[in-house]
């Protein structure tokens, strides 16, 4: 094992001046190999390569990770359980191209394979705990949350994740494809992939970071999901493209706390396949586009709603009285220019205890509105397969 380390550093090192960038300037790169796996607790660099993630890989200590433009990570199923972790105080650095994104994958392309990408910071979340601070539900136990709203993870461009969503034996922990616990607004998060996953496709735990320029792919059950008071203002071109098996295109929540603040978001595509069920089949009633519930809230816009026509679905779920009579009641929740087509009804109460009543300048619609608007490239494309449908 120590000399596979050596060699690994070695490589690293010369191929540091050499980088992918440089192929535009006809070098011929060829592509390290090597695995990672265990604790990081030093800075250090992965070069233009294919690598094995071995494990679940940590880095801590304040280090920080950067791994070149289209390097290629691969999980093995048969190993065990596999991610990748940044925890507090420390920050990785991946920053691909729309021509050579930066690619989390498995080898046997199965959804729920693996753990995807899980970034830890200490920005403020909101669960009603006196202590501001929670434990994470990915399996590891990790304490998050704190007071730090311009906290730094570091920087993710043109990512992508592929087949995460890993189910943790105790029955009850769960991955996504990119995990956010209480990350910061120094985080930068753009153009990133969540693709054929067995949970959310990106889940937000409270936070301030902002996310630009998403696609949520065939994630089996919802596109985008978040709790804890997240507080991302900054947010806009998200697209999800639900098939097969998905839950909502989007579910809002935060712990029951009643919030002064909410997140916004522009820009929005939500797109279902016919055909697709509920992750838990006819059993589950999780079809709707947009969900609220336990006082989640939100500004919204530009919105482009289509194939959500299961009977019974709407456009947005308004999942209880408390939420509807502090959020929706009260103007802190705003859907503003959204085209819903195949003849989905706008809004709805879940049962029949209460109704929903936006206001009208809270709850606009559209002919013209757009959605997300993202330029198709080697960082949206999987085994041939646009996915910016």
């Amino acid at each position: 094992m120590k000399k596979l380390v050596l060699s690994l550093a070695v490589l690293s090192a010369i191929f540091t001046g050499c980088s992918k960038d440089d192929e535009d300037e006809n070098f011929d790169v060829t592509p390290v190999e090597g695995v990672i796996s265990g604790e990081i607790t030093a800075s250090k660099t992965y070069a233009y390569g294919k690598y094995t993630l071995n494990g679940i890989v940590k880095v801590s200590n304040g280090a920080v990770v950067t791994f070149e433009a289209g390097s290629v990570i691969t999980s093995d199923k048969t190993d065990g359980v596999d991610a990748f972790v940044v925890t507090n105080g420390s920050k990785v650095m991946m920053n691909g191209t729309a021509a050579d994104p930066i690619v989390f994958t498995e080898k046997s392309k199965t959804p729920g394979s693996w753990g995807g990408i899980i970034l830890y910071g200490n920005a403020p979340i909101s669960n009603g705990s006196t202590t501001g601070t929670s434990t994470s539900e990915d399996g590891l136990l990790l304490t998050y949350g704190g007071t730090n709203t311009a906290h730094s993870a570091g920087s993710l461009k043109f990512v992508r994740v592929e087949y995460a969503g890993k189910k943790i034996t105790d029955g009850t922990s769960e991955m996504n494809g990119f995990s956010f616990y209480s990350v910061g607004s120094g985080t930068v998060l753009e153009n990133l992939v969540s693709y054929k996953g067995a949970d959310d496709g990106f889940e937000f735990y409270g936070g301030t970071v902002s996310a630009k320029n998403l696609i949520s792919f065939g994630n089996y059950d919802d596109s985008f999901d978040w709790q804890d008071g997240w507080q991302g203002l900054e947010n806009t071109n998200w697209y999800a493209y639900q098939v097969n098996t998905g839950n909502f295109g989007m579910e809002i929540e935060s712990k029951n706390v009643n919030n002064a603040f909410y997140p916004k978001v522009s820009n929005i595509t939500l797109k279902r396949a016919a055909g697709t069920a509920t992750e838990g089949g006819s059993s589950e009633k999780e079809y709707d586009a947009i969900q609220f519930k336990k006082q989640g809230n939100g500004e919204y816009s530009n919105i482009v709603i289509s194939g959500y026509t299961t009977p019974g679905a709407v456009a947005v779920r308004i999942q209880d009285e408390v939420t509807n009579n502090d959020q929706v009641n009260t103007g802190k929740i705003k859907i503003l220019d959204v085209k819903i087509n195949d003849g989905t009804p706008m809004y709805l109460a879940a049962g029949t205890v209460f109704s929903v009543a936006f206001p009208s300048v809270n709850f606009t619609t559209s002919t013209t509105a757009t959605g997300a608007s993202l330029t198709p490239g080697a960082w949206s494309t999987v085994d041939g397969e646009n996915l910016i449908k």
